[in-house]
């Protein structure tokens, strides 16, 4: 009983609160950035759906490393007191006109990474289009932000078009595939799409 797959995902969590993130995401990121090399030391990365910051804080401290720059952008406000010197973040809709014209004066980035998710109803085919909708929103910021040669991840609930964004990302991409983290709950539906190397 006590080494079941819910059990894990909850030391995941203290796990995150000993080590100052705010939140159990972190492990996610850090297990595809360990298996793709999604970002280095230097890079200009965007983080779309950041908040409450996980995400941002482990490319500032385990990749960044002080070199390089993390825009995050959130509808909330990142929960990370202070905000980190490598940190630029805005609050707002990622896709709405005025934080595009925001996100392009940093741009073009080496990465993009996306833990963002929909405010989920408990609705499975309500939830997963939301999240399709999101994903795709993404990719096309990825589209006229990323630069060539540049890397992208973004999250997904399973069953929500998945294969179709999948397939584009192919034709987008020199490699693209879908990664289910072990820091995922066993009884989640989400996963990750990874696009590598920009054509």
């Amino acid at each position: 009983m006590a080494n079941s797959r819910r059990d894990k995902a909850d030391s995941y969590t203290q796990k995150a609160h000993k080590e100052g993130y705010p939140a159990r995401s972190v492990y996610k990121l850090e297990e595809i950035q360990k298996t793709n090399r999604i970002m280095k030391p230097g890079d200009t990365v965007l983080d779309v759906g950041a908040a409450p910051g996980s995400w941002t804080l482990f490319v500032h401290r385990e990749i960044l490393k002080g070199k390089g720059q993390i825009i995050a952008v959130d509808l909330n406000p990142l929960n990370l007191n202070p905000i980190p010197p490598t940190v630029i973040a805005y609050q707002g809709d990622a896709f709405s006109k005025e934080i595009r014209e925001k996100l392009t004066s940093h741009g073009q980035y080496d990465a993009i990474i996306s833990d963002a998710a929909p405010m989920t109803t408990g609705n499975r085919s309500v939830d997963t289009s939301r999240s399709e909708w999101l994903a795709e929103q993404v990719v096309m910021l990825a589209d006229e932000q990323l630069k060539k040669h540049g890397n992208l991840v973004i999250k997904i609930f399973q069953g929500g078009g998945q294969e179709t964004i999948l397939k584009d990302l192919r034709t987008k991409y020199t490699k693209a595939r879908t990664s289910k983290p072990q820091a995922c709950r066993s009884d989640s539906f989400e996963t990750y799409l990874i696009g590598l190397d920009k054509k």
